[in-house]
Parts: C-alpha cells; sequence; structure tokens
C-alpha cells in the first residue's frame, strides 16, 4: 500500500493510493472459502465444489468489494493522519485503461482543499448595534391600549370617530379575504377615515391601498399580503363593516393596576408606563441582537476575502444527490450554496480562533432557563429543580433536540464574541425608527 499526495494548486490536490496484491489477497481468499463452505451447486456435495467454480462465479464481484474495502478504508485514515482540511469529499477520477485483471491497483483522487485565512472580528466595519427604547409615543399607546382592552365595549349602529370597526378586507382577484379589527386613526390620510363617518353595519368602503397606512407593512397585518408583495402594492379592497363598536376606557386606578401586575406592585400611572417600558424594552434587545447578528454575519462575509475550489466543488455537487446533477444544474446550485459555505468556514475560524466550545454544561443549563421560561408561561413560576431536571433529561435524549438547542447555545456564545470584538457604533432609536432602518425604508 502506497499513497501520495500531489498539490495542484494551494486549493486542489490529486492523491494516488497504490494497491498490491499483498493488500488484499487475504481476504478475498477467506471470503471466497467461506462461499465454498457454504455454496450449492447441482452435481456437488456442499463443500465439494471446486474452488474454481467458486471463483468463476464470485471472484470478480468478490474482488472489486474486498479491493473497494481497503482502498476507502486506507484513504480515510490517510486523511485523518494528515489532517487534510477537504470540501466535499474525495472525487475518484476515471481511468478508461483501468484493467481488474492486474494483481496491483492504483486509484487517483480529486481533492478540494479548505483554503487558508483568517478572521479579523476587529476590523472596520459599517455594522451599527440598534439599542431600541420605549418612546413617549409608544407607551402612551399601550397604556390606551390598556384601557381599552379592559374597557367596556359599547355596540353602536353608525360610525363616529373614535369608534372601532370589525370587517372583513376582501379583493377576489388577489385572493385577499381577512377579517380584521381596525381603529380609524390608523389610515395615514385622515380623508380615508372621513369615508367611514356615518356608515352602517354591512356597509361597504373601498380603499386603495397604496398609502392607505403610514408603513406598507400594516398591509401585511391588515390584509395578510405576503412580505414579498406588500411594497408599492396598488390596488383596490373592499372593507365589509360588520360590527361597530366604542369603548368606554378602562380607568387607570389601583384595581386596574392589582389586575395586570399583582397587588401593591404597581400604584401610579407613572410606574405602569415605567413597567410597559422595561417589558418591552427587553422584547426590543432580542430583535436587536438578533439583528446586529445577521449584519455581523454580512459584513463577515463581504470582508474576508478567500477563493474556493469552485471547479471542484460544482463537479461534487453534481454526485452528492439521490438524483445526478447536469453541469448546469450544478452550477446553479453552487450558485445558490455558495454564501452559505463561505460562511461555515468564517464560523469555523471564528470558533477556533477563539477556542469557543459548546460544553454538556452549557446545554443543560441553557436547556432548564428555557424550560423554566416555558413554565413560568402556564402559571408554574417556582418549579422544583427535580422537576426541571427531570424534563431536562427527557429533552436531551431526543437528539434532534439536542441538535437544536446546541445551534441556539452556539449563536449566542458567537452574538456574545461579536458584542465583545466587533467594533460597531451604537445607535438608539425608537422602535418605528428600528423598524424602517430593518427593511431600508
Amino acid at each position: 500500500m502506497n499513497i501520495t499526495r500531489n498539490n495542484v494548486d494551494a486549493l486542489n490536490a490529486i492523491v494516488t493510493v497504490e494497491i498490491s496484491k499483498a493488500d488484499y489477497a487475504p481476504q478475498v481468499d477467506k471470503v471466497l472459502k467461506n462461499y465454498l463452505k457454504n455454496a450449492s451447486i447441482p452435481g456437488f456435495r456442499k463443500g465439494a465444489v471446486p474452488m474454481s467454480l467458486i471463483q468463476k462465479q464470485y471472484g470478480k464481484a468478490v474482488l472489486l468489494e474486498e479491493v473497494n474495502k481497503v482502498l476507502q478504508e486506507n484513504l480515510n485514515k490517510y486523511l485523518a493522519s494528515e489532517k487534510l482540511d477537504i470540501l466535499g469529499n474525495p472525487l475518484p477520477k476515471m481511468n478508461e485503461n483501468f484493467d481488474w485483471d492486474a494483481d496491483d491497483y492504483s486509484f487517483d483522487f480529486e481533492l478540494g482543499l479548505a483554503p487558508e485565512f483568517t478572521v479579523d472580528l476587529e476590523a472596520k466595519n459599517k455594522v451599527t448595534f440598534y439599542k431600541i427604547t420605549a418612546d413617549d409615543k409608544m407607551l402612551n399607546n399601550q397604556v390606551e391600549r390598556i384601557q381599552k382592552q379592559y374597557g367596556k365595549l359599547i355596540s353602536k349602529d353608525t360610525v363616529e370617530e373614535g369608534f372601532d370597526l370589525t370587517g372583513t378586507f376582501t379583493n377576489e382577484e388577489n385572493g385577499i379575504n381577512n377579517t380584521a379589527t381596525i381603529s380609524l386613526d390608523v389610515f395615514k390620510d385622515k380623508k380615508t377615515a372621513k369615508k367611514f363617518i356615518g356608515k352602517k353595519v354591512g356597509d361597504v368602503v373601498t380603499l386603495k391601498t397604496k398609502g392607505l397606512f403610514d408603513d406598507d407593512h400594516k398591509l401585511m397585518d391588515y390584509l395578510k399580503v405576503d412580505h414579498d408583495n406588500v411594497h408599492g402594492l396598488d390596488i383596490d379592497v373592499d372593507f365589509k363593516i360588520e360590527e361597530i363598536n366604542a369603548t368606554e376606557l378602562a380607568e387607570l386606578n389601583q384595581e386596574l393596576f392589582d389586575k395586570l401586575f399583582g397587588e401593591g406592585n404597581v400604584t401610579s400611572v407613572e410606574q405602569l408606563k415605567e413597567k410597559i417600558k422595561e417589558d418591552a424594552e427587553k422584547q426590543f434587545a432580542s430583535q436587536a441582537d438578533q439583528k446586529f447578528l445577521n449584519d455581523v454575519t454580512a459584513s463577515l462575509l463581504e470582508n474576508t476575502k478567500f477563493e474556493l475550489p469552485a471547479t471542484f466543488l460544482k463537479k461534487w455537487i453534481q454526485t452528492v444527490g439521490e438524483t445526478p446533477l447536469t453541469p448546469e444544474q450544478a452550477e446553479e446550485e453552487y450558485a445558490r450554496s455558495e454564501n452559505g459555505l463561505r460562511y461555515q468556514l468564517i464560523e469555523g475560524k471564528v470558533l477556533a480562533q477563539n477556542n469557543l466550545q459548546i460544553t454538556f454544561e452549557d446545554l443543560k443549563s441553557y436547556t432548564s432557563e428555557v424550560i423554566k421560561k416555558q413554565m413560568a408561561q402556564f402559571g408554574q413560576m417556582n418549579p422544583t429543580e427535580e422537576d426541571v431536571e427531570g424534563i431536562v433529561a427527557r429533552v436531551l435524549s431526543n437528539q434532534e433536540e439536542v441538535k437544536r438547542l446546541s445551534e441556539q447555545v452556539m449563536s449566542e456564545k458567537m452574538l456574545s464574541l461579536f458584542k465583545e470584538k466587533v467594533k460597531a457604533k451604537t445607535k438608539e432609536v425608537s422602535y418605528e425608527q428600528f423598524i424602517k432602518e430593518m427593511y431600508g425604508e
């Protein structure tokens, strides 16, 4: 057995595996002798079949199988011992003059090698970390929403300013049919709101979607239009009024505060707003973190330059699926997956450079916190450690769950690392401004 490597360039190599008869013959003989013991051929007693017949009937198939076992086993050992960082799998090179009747064989394999590069997390970039605050406008709106939610609903016959309407938005041609509750102040233009004044249950008001709201994304909520189709949507929709209601706002008193937050925990409107602000900004922080993670990822992809063995990878892509791809299909698949492959390499380098690892204790601790939060949502605020540990054990016995949770733990570790090392500028914004920044509007 002899294995050699010829580096074609920094990203491509050819590995040659030379197998001699001594490498495979003993195992071939052993297999054929087992066939001999168990062979049942008419005219011969069991165990008395001539080896020549066994060789003729099974010899070539056994030879191919045993040579392939020796080949794969030793190729894998070689790649591991040489610590070669390869992309995809070795691709066998076809040899039209290959002769299975020879005693010694030579096999060539193409390798795609991972590129050498470094990741500089502290390099100059255009990444912004958003600190989202709950501004006075949002807090006042939330207080009013709470007053409405706990207020008294009064059915009305005719629409007036300040009333809420429940009805159905429809446009048959565009497949829109969605029931929603709206207030007249939701519309961008006051002229639109005036169209409803004086209307009754059963009346239909026709509206233009273009400029209907101050933010096109509200069309996704009220009309259930896909995000991809919402921008610049310019069609007519009908709104059929089904209910007209006025709300007598709940009084901001101690009874309401106790109902919302428990007895004595909030005693004034100022404290109510502080509580709303605290809760809202916790939720905003996770959204800001996710955008930061996405933006750093995009920045690393843009600024970390390295070549890939593209020709090799396209050939490899042709072979990996259940159905072989044409060169044209492989080209398209490579174009779709290139950025994903690049980020996998970048992420791997970041993990190695910063010695980031997931321990079982990390996974167990994270799973425990997830479970406690889920239990709290169902009113179990103080579960025993024994109960939590029992659920953790069951969850971590499921390999799919372990994989999913491991990805979440690693994402948190990457986020912490990026916050520590990436030199991003911090920008304080309201949630409304953040949404505009997020969607580039």
